[in-house]
């Protein structure tokens, strides 16, 4: 069975793929990526909900993207194995400390960015010192897609002011937790 990331990738392979330039290379969309985080942190800081979430689903997206660009363009790059991850953690983490602090759990919170700087820290431990190769799989893959849904179901319970959305953001985001968890225990994850 194959994973579900190559479902993903075929899906958008045939649609939002094929109306990007050809110049355009995966890495360019995660320094994208990194450049929306910063900006998605200060509209959250200063509680411009519509903007920062709009921009943080933007972003959330470039994940997708520069992942199923990279794998069936055969454009998988070093710089990307390294950067792609680290991209995804600064937004989730940032947008983390914000909104759930404020809006669900200071704990959760604390425990999302926890696990995601642990994870950073023993995958590049793992290969630097240990000369494992890392990559990424479905647990990790599982946990990001968690979390970025229960940050947007969050961005629109802080929108809408509807509860119900925000209690399905904090089940959502504590499926997240339990695949951060998870993935702790394999060994190539990140």
């Amino acid at each position: 069975m194959k994973p579900f990331f190559h479902y993903t990738d075929w899906l958008l392979s045939r649609t939002v793929l094929r109306l990007m330039p050809r110049f355009i290379v995966p890495n360019y969309i995660t320094a994208v990526r990194f450049i929306l985080v910063p900006v998605v942190f200060f509209l959250f800081i200063y509680g411009h909900y519509r903007e920062g979430s709009l921009l943080f689903v933007i972003a959330a997206f470039t994940d997708a993207l520069d992942g199923a660009l990279a794998r069936t363009t055969d454009q998988i790059t070093d710089w990307g194995k390294l950067f792609d991850p680290l991209a995804d953690k600064l937004l989730i983490g940032s947008t983390t400390a914000i909104l759930v602090t404020r809006f669900i759990n200071f704990y959760l919170a604390v425990t999302i960015v926890g696990v995601e700087l642990f994870l950073v820290l023993l995958s590049y431990w793992k290969k630097y010192y240990r000369k494992a190769k890392i990559e990424a799989n479905y647990l990790g893959k599982t946990k990001m897609i968690f979390q970025s849904f229960g940050l947007i179901f969050l961005c629109l319970g802080i929108i809408t002011h509807l509860p119900w959305l925000i209690l399905t953001a904090t089940i959502i985001l504590y499926l997240s937790v339990a695949f951060a968890f998870l993935s702790l225990f394999d060994y190539r994850s990140i």
